[in-house]
């Protein structure tokens, strides 16, 4: 289970949970600026009661390029229109596939035959690794590249959130009981951890729970 602190990653461990998993959480830390969701992530995970948490660090000049890891300026106050056009400059390059991979690695290791990540292609996230598509062609790689693969025991990625608008994540973490206070969307945080509220994410954030009616 992917777990990077945020709202969709903590909604997508409730629903594993849910599906009767025992939970290898893993987190990344690739350099990221909002570095909080390390914090989250942990939080997150004990409140889940899962049976393991592991993070693993990437050398952030692997992901480079990106308003994530340095590569200029978070936007800051985009409306909606602006927010879904194209790709945007917190994209970090490859960062899904690369996630994906190493989880990969680990679920083989641990004898894990499901993956789950909080992929999601609604609200535009402008993501081209966040899309079905993607998340399809891997599954396929993966199980051509694998021991466990090959000798017919195929790993399944699960992407719960995949075709969810942000207040139906909302109400699905909700009905959970996720307690989304452990989260943090905030790709630009204070340095105390305190979300900016103008970045793209706490924008769809907070559409999201103002739609959903829960409070945020």
């Amino acid at each position: 289970m992917l777990v990077s602190g945020g709202l969709d990653s903590a909604v997508t461990l409730a629903v594993a949970k849910q599906d009767g998993h025992d939970c290898l959480a893993v987190t990344f830390d690739y350099g990221q600026r909002h570095r909080v969701e390390l914090a989250c992530a942990a939080r997150v995970v004990a409140a889940a009661g899962v049976m393991e948490h592991r993070t693993v660090i990437i050398d952030a000049s692997a992901l480079a390029g990106s308003a994530l890891t340095g590569g200029g300026a978070v936007p800051h106050g985009r409306s909606d229109a602006v927010i879904g056009e194209g790709i945007p400059a917190t994209y970090v390059p490859a960062r899904n596939l690369v996630f994906l991979s190493l989880a990969l690695a680990i679920a083989e290791t641990a004898g894990a035959r499901a993956i789950y990540i909080g992929a999601n292609a609604v609200d535009y996230s402008g993501y081209p690794d966040c899309r079905g598509v993607f998340l399809e062609s891997f599954e396929r790689t993966a199980n051509l590249a694998t021991q466990a693969g090959v000798e017919g025991e195929p790993c399944v990625i699960h992407a719960p959130l995949l075709d969810l608008p942000k207040a139906d994540i909302i109400q699905l973490g909700h009905g959970l009981g996720v307690d989304f206070e452990l989260t943090s969307s905030c790709y630009d945080p204070g340095p105390s951890g305190t979300a900016c509220g103008t970045c793209d994410s706490c924008i769809i954030r907070a559409a999201g729970f103002k739609a959903a009616g829960v409070l945020g």
